[in-house]
């Protein structure tokens, strides 16, 4: 049977004739050989990994991977047909195989990276992961055609991104009302500012337009008496009588000069008076302008500081709820770890004794064997001598070396004594003990006929000697003379 595979698949035959698997868009498909059909478009797979960083802060990295096999790679496609193709690429199969590789090299990943590290580097985070998940895939023959890691989400309970947020929001509202407040300082400066240099020019401009006045009316002054004083100096040397003119006209020359003189000096003065009292007016405004000022930067700096303040303690409470939060959650690890090593302990324990037991079974069915067996085996005697029982005896006492060991254990025991041998005689002879034979008396005589003996032996063994009133042993320095 000829068969075509479409433009998204391809042909895995196998059977007769084929070593392993043949790969193709077309074949022939004889007798004896399987043909499957393998489809390589890409598939989606979206998770939810959650990782935990290096501060121990969990967080959930929502992901989307669009895998699919290594078209453009024979071996990749033959690894692929082997392990994956035989499975629904939807399945839950190939989704828990490509979700575990991806969740844990993201997991190891995380746990090197501070939160830090992770949020800012999210590009090269993501370039991370996904070329140590290719490395990963590869043996499956799958190829990651797009990798898209969606915004970094809290793990509930742990609201880290929260209160970032919260924080920058806070930052940038305090950062803009800092300016506001800066703009507004700025702008009120300024105004007065131009106010006060207006009223400046406008005073200086007065002045010396006052000035330029005065002292063009005094130049037409000097300039018409200049005039006339030559004109009646002219007619005074004409005519005789000019004499009295003269001595009138330098009258009046005097007076001249001296209004000339007071209004040059009045003007002079009106001029300084005037200028004083723009000073004080500018110095005026530029007290009230610096006071304005002063009162912005104080208002300003209130303002930054106590924004400042509020947000280190929000900062310390969050410190602070994080740090309890950790140490509980290191408690609940040691807790954990206790039990995991107290139930490993009764384990090993429980492993041992039912290793003891069960030993101490086979040594017992080993007993019970043996007992058995030489049960069996007395019986046999038993039956081969007719049921005499002292005959097996000698004959288990002979074939288990028995007597060749009380021999050996009588010859050691009387290896080396020394025997001492003692002969009393108390003076009484057969003919004496045959009369006494019906005394009464006679076991008395005999106990009192062995303690001489006894004593001595027991003088000689131990070194004890009888009491004083019950006799005394003689001296073995003198013996007594027979």
């Amino acid at each position: 049977m000829y068969k075509v595979a479409k433009a998204s698949e391809y042909l895995a035959i196998t059977g007769s004739g084929i070593r392993d698997i043949k790969i193709a868009k077309k074949g022939w498909v004889f007798p004896g050989q399987s043909c499957a059909i393998i489809e390589v478009s890409p598939v989606n797979y979206t998770f939810q990994v959650q990782a935990m960083s290096a501060e121990k802060l969990p967080f959930v990295l929502p992901a989307v991977f669009t895998i699919g096999p290594r078209v453009d790679d024979e071996e990749s496609l033959l690894k692929y047909a082997k392990l994956i193709a035989p499975h629904d690429k939807h399945s839950d199969h190939v989704t828990e195989l490509v979700q575990g590789i991806i969740e844990g090299e993201t997991r190891v990943l995380a746990a090197s990276m501070t939160m830090e590290q992770v949020f800012k580097g999210t590009k090269e985070f993501k370039q991370e992961v996904f070329e140590k998940v290719q490395l990963e895939l590869n043996q499956f023959g799958l190829v990651i055609y797009n990798a898209n890691v969606k915004q970094l989400v809290d793990v509930p309970g742990h609201e880290y991104f929260s209160y970032l947020g919260q924080k920058t929001q806070m930052e940038a509202a305090n950062q803009a009302k800092i300016d506001v407040a800066e703009a507004k300082m700025k702008g009120e400066v300024g105004a007065k500012l131009r106010q006060g240099q207006t009223l400046q020019n406008a005073a200086k401009i007065d002045a010396e337009t006052k000035v330029i006045s005065t002292q063009r009316q005094g130049q037409g002054r000097k300039e018409e008496i200049k005039v006339k004083t030559e004109v009646t100096v002219y007619e005074n040397e004409r005519e005789a009588e000019v004499a009295k003119a003269n001595a009138e006209l330098a009258k009046k020359k005097a007076a001249w000069s001296k209004e000339a003189k007071v209004a040059e000096v009045e003007a002079a003065k009106a001029v300084a008076l005037r200028d004083a009292e723009l000073q004080g007016e500018v110095e005026k405004m530029n007290g009230m302008t610096r006071t304005q000022k002063l009162k912005a930067e104080l208002l300003s700096k209130a303002s930054v500081e106590y924004e400042t303040k509020v947000q280190e303690a929000n900062w310390d409470l969050y410190k602070k709820q994080k740090a309890a939060e950790a140490a509980l959650f290191e408690k609940e690890k040691e807790a954990e770890a206790k039990k995991a090593m107290a139930e490993a302990e009764f384990y090993a324990r429980q492993q041992a004794a039912d290793g003891e037991l069960y030993a101490k079974q086979k040594e017992a069915e080993g007993l019970v064997a043996v007992a058995q067996a030489q049960g069996q085996y007395l019986r046999t005697l038993l039956g081969a001598v007719g049921g005499n029982y002292a005959a097996v005896r000698d004959y288990l006492m002979i074939t288990g070396g028995m007597f060749q060991d009380i021999a050996r254990l009588n010859a050691q025991a009387v290896q080396g004594m020394q025997p001492k041998i003692s002969v009393w005689n108390n003076g009484s002879d057969g003919s004496e003990g045959a009369a006494a034979g019906g005394s009464a008396m006679k076991e008395v005589a005999g106990i009192y006929r062995m303690l001489p003996p006894l004593f001595e032996t027991v003088h000689e063994q131990t070194g004890m000697l009888p009491p004083s009133w019950m006799g005394s042993l003689p001296d073995s320095t003198n013996p007594p003379n027979n």
